[in-house]
C-alpha cells in the first residue's frame, strides 16, 4: 500500500513546480509577482513570504477541515490565512526592515492571494495533512522559483546585477534597460516565459 502512494503524493508536490505552476501555467498571483519581481532579492522575499503563509494555512485547513461547516468555509480561511500574514508582517518589521518597506501593501494582500485561498478551497479542504503540506510545498517552490527568475532578470537588465552583486561592465550599468523597472516589462517578461513553456510542452506532447 505504502509504495502504491508515494508515486501520487509525489507528484502533488512535482505538479506545483511545473504542470501546475501558479504564475506560468495557471495564470494566479500575477499582481505581488509583477510588483515585487523588480530584483531578485525582493523576489525571493515575497516568495518566502507566501510559502510561509501557504504551507501553514494548508497545515491548518487540512487539519481542521471536518469541523469547518461548508457554508462559512471561506470566512474560516480567510481568518487562518490572515493569522499568518499577520505573523509574517511583523517577522518582516522587525527582522528585515528595508525589505518590509519595498514589499510594503503586498505583505498583507497575501490575505487574498489567489494561490493561497485557491489551495485552501480546491485542495486543503479537501484532503489529508500530509497531501496538503505536498501540494502547498510544490506550489511554493514553483511560485518562488519564477518570481525569483523574473527578479534576476529584471534586476541584470535595469542595474547590471544580480542579487545585488555587479555582473556586467560599467559600460553596460551606464545605459540600462530601464523598462524592465516598470510593470510593462514584467508583463512583457512573463508572457516571454509563458511562450517557452508554451513552447516545450507542445515539444514534449509532440
Amino acid at each position: 500500500m505504502i509504495p502504491e502512494n508515494r508515486p501520487s503524493r509525489l507528484k502533488y508536490f512535482t505538479s506545483g513546480i511545473i504542470l501546475e505552476n501558479p504564475i506560468l501555467i495557471l495564470m494566479i498571483g500575477l499582481c505581488p509577482t509583477l510588483a515585487t519581481s523588480v530584483t531578485a532579492q525582493d523576489g525571493l522575499g515575497m516568495g518566502i513570504a507566501a510559502s510561509f503563509v501557504l504551507i501553514c494555512s494548508n497545515f491548518v485547513i487540512s487539519l481542521i477541515r471536518k469541523i469547518i461547516p461548508s457554508s462559512i468555509r471561506i470566512p474560516i480561511f480567510i481568518i487562518i490565512i490572515s493569522s499568518f500574514v499577520t505573523i509574517i508582517d511583523y517577522v518582516l518589521q522587525a527582522f528585515e526592515p528595508g525589505l518590509y518597506q519595498v514589499l510594503g501593501v503586498f505583505v498583507p494582500l497575501i490575505v487574498v492571494n489567489c494561490i493561497i485561498l485557491g489551495r485552501a478551497e480546491a485542495f486543503a479542504y479537501h484532503h489529508g495533512i500530509i497531501d496538503s503540506i505536498l501540494d502547498a510545498l510544490g506550489k511554493a517552490v514553483g511560485f518562488t522559483l519564477v518570481i525569483v527568475l523574473m527578479g534576476i532578470i529584471r534586476e541584470f537588465f535595469s542595474a547590471g546585477t544580480i542579487f545585488g552583486a555587479i555582473v556586467t561592465p560599467a559600460g553596460f550599468r551606464q545605459s540600462p534597460v530601464l523598462f524592465m523597472i516598470f510593470p510593462p516589462g514584467a508583463f512583457l517578461l512573463i508572457g516571454i516565459l509563458k511562450s517557452i513553456v508554451n513552447r516545450l510542452n507542445e515539444n514534449k506532447g509532440k
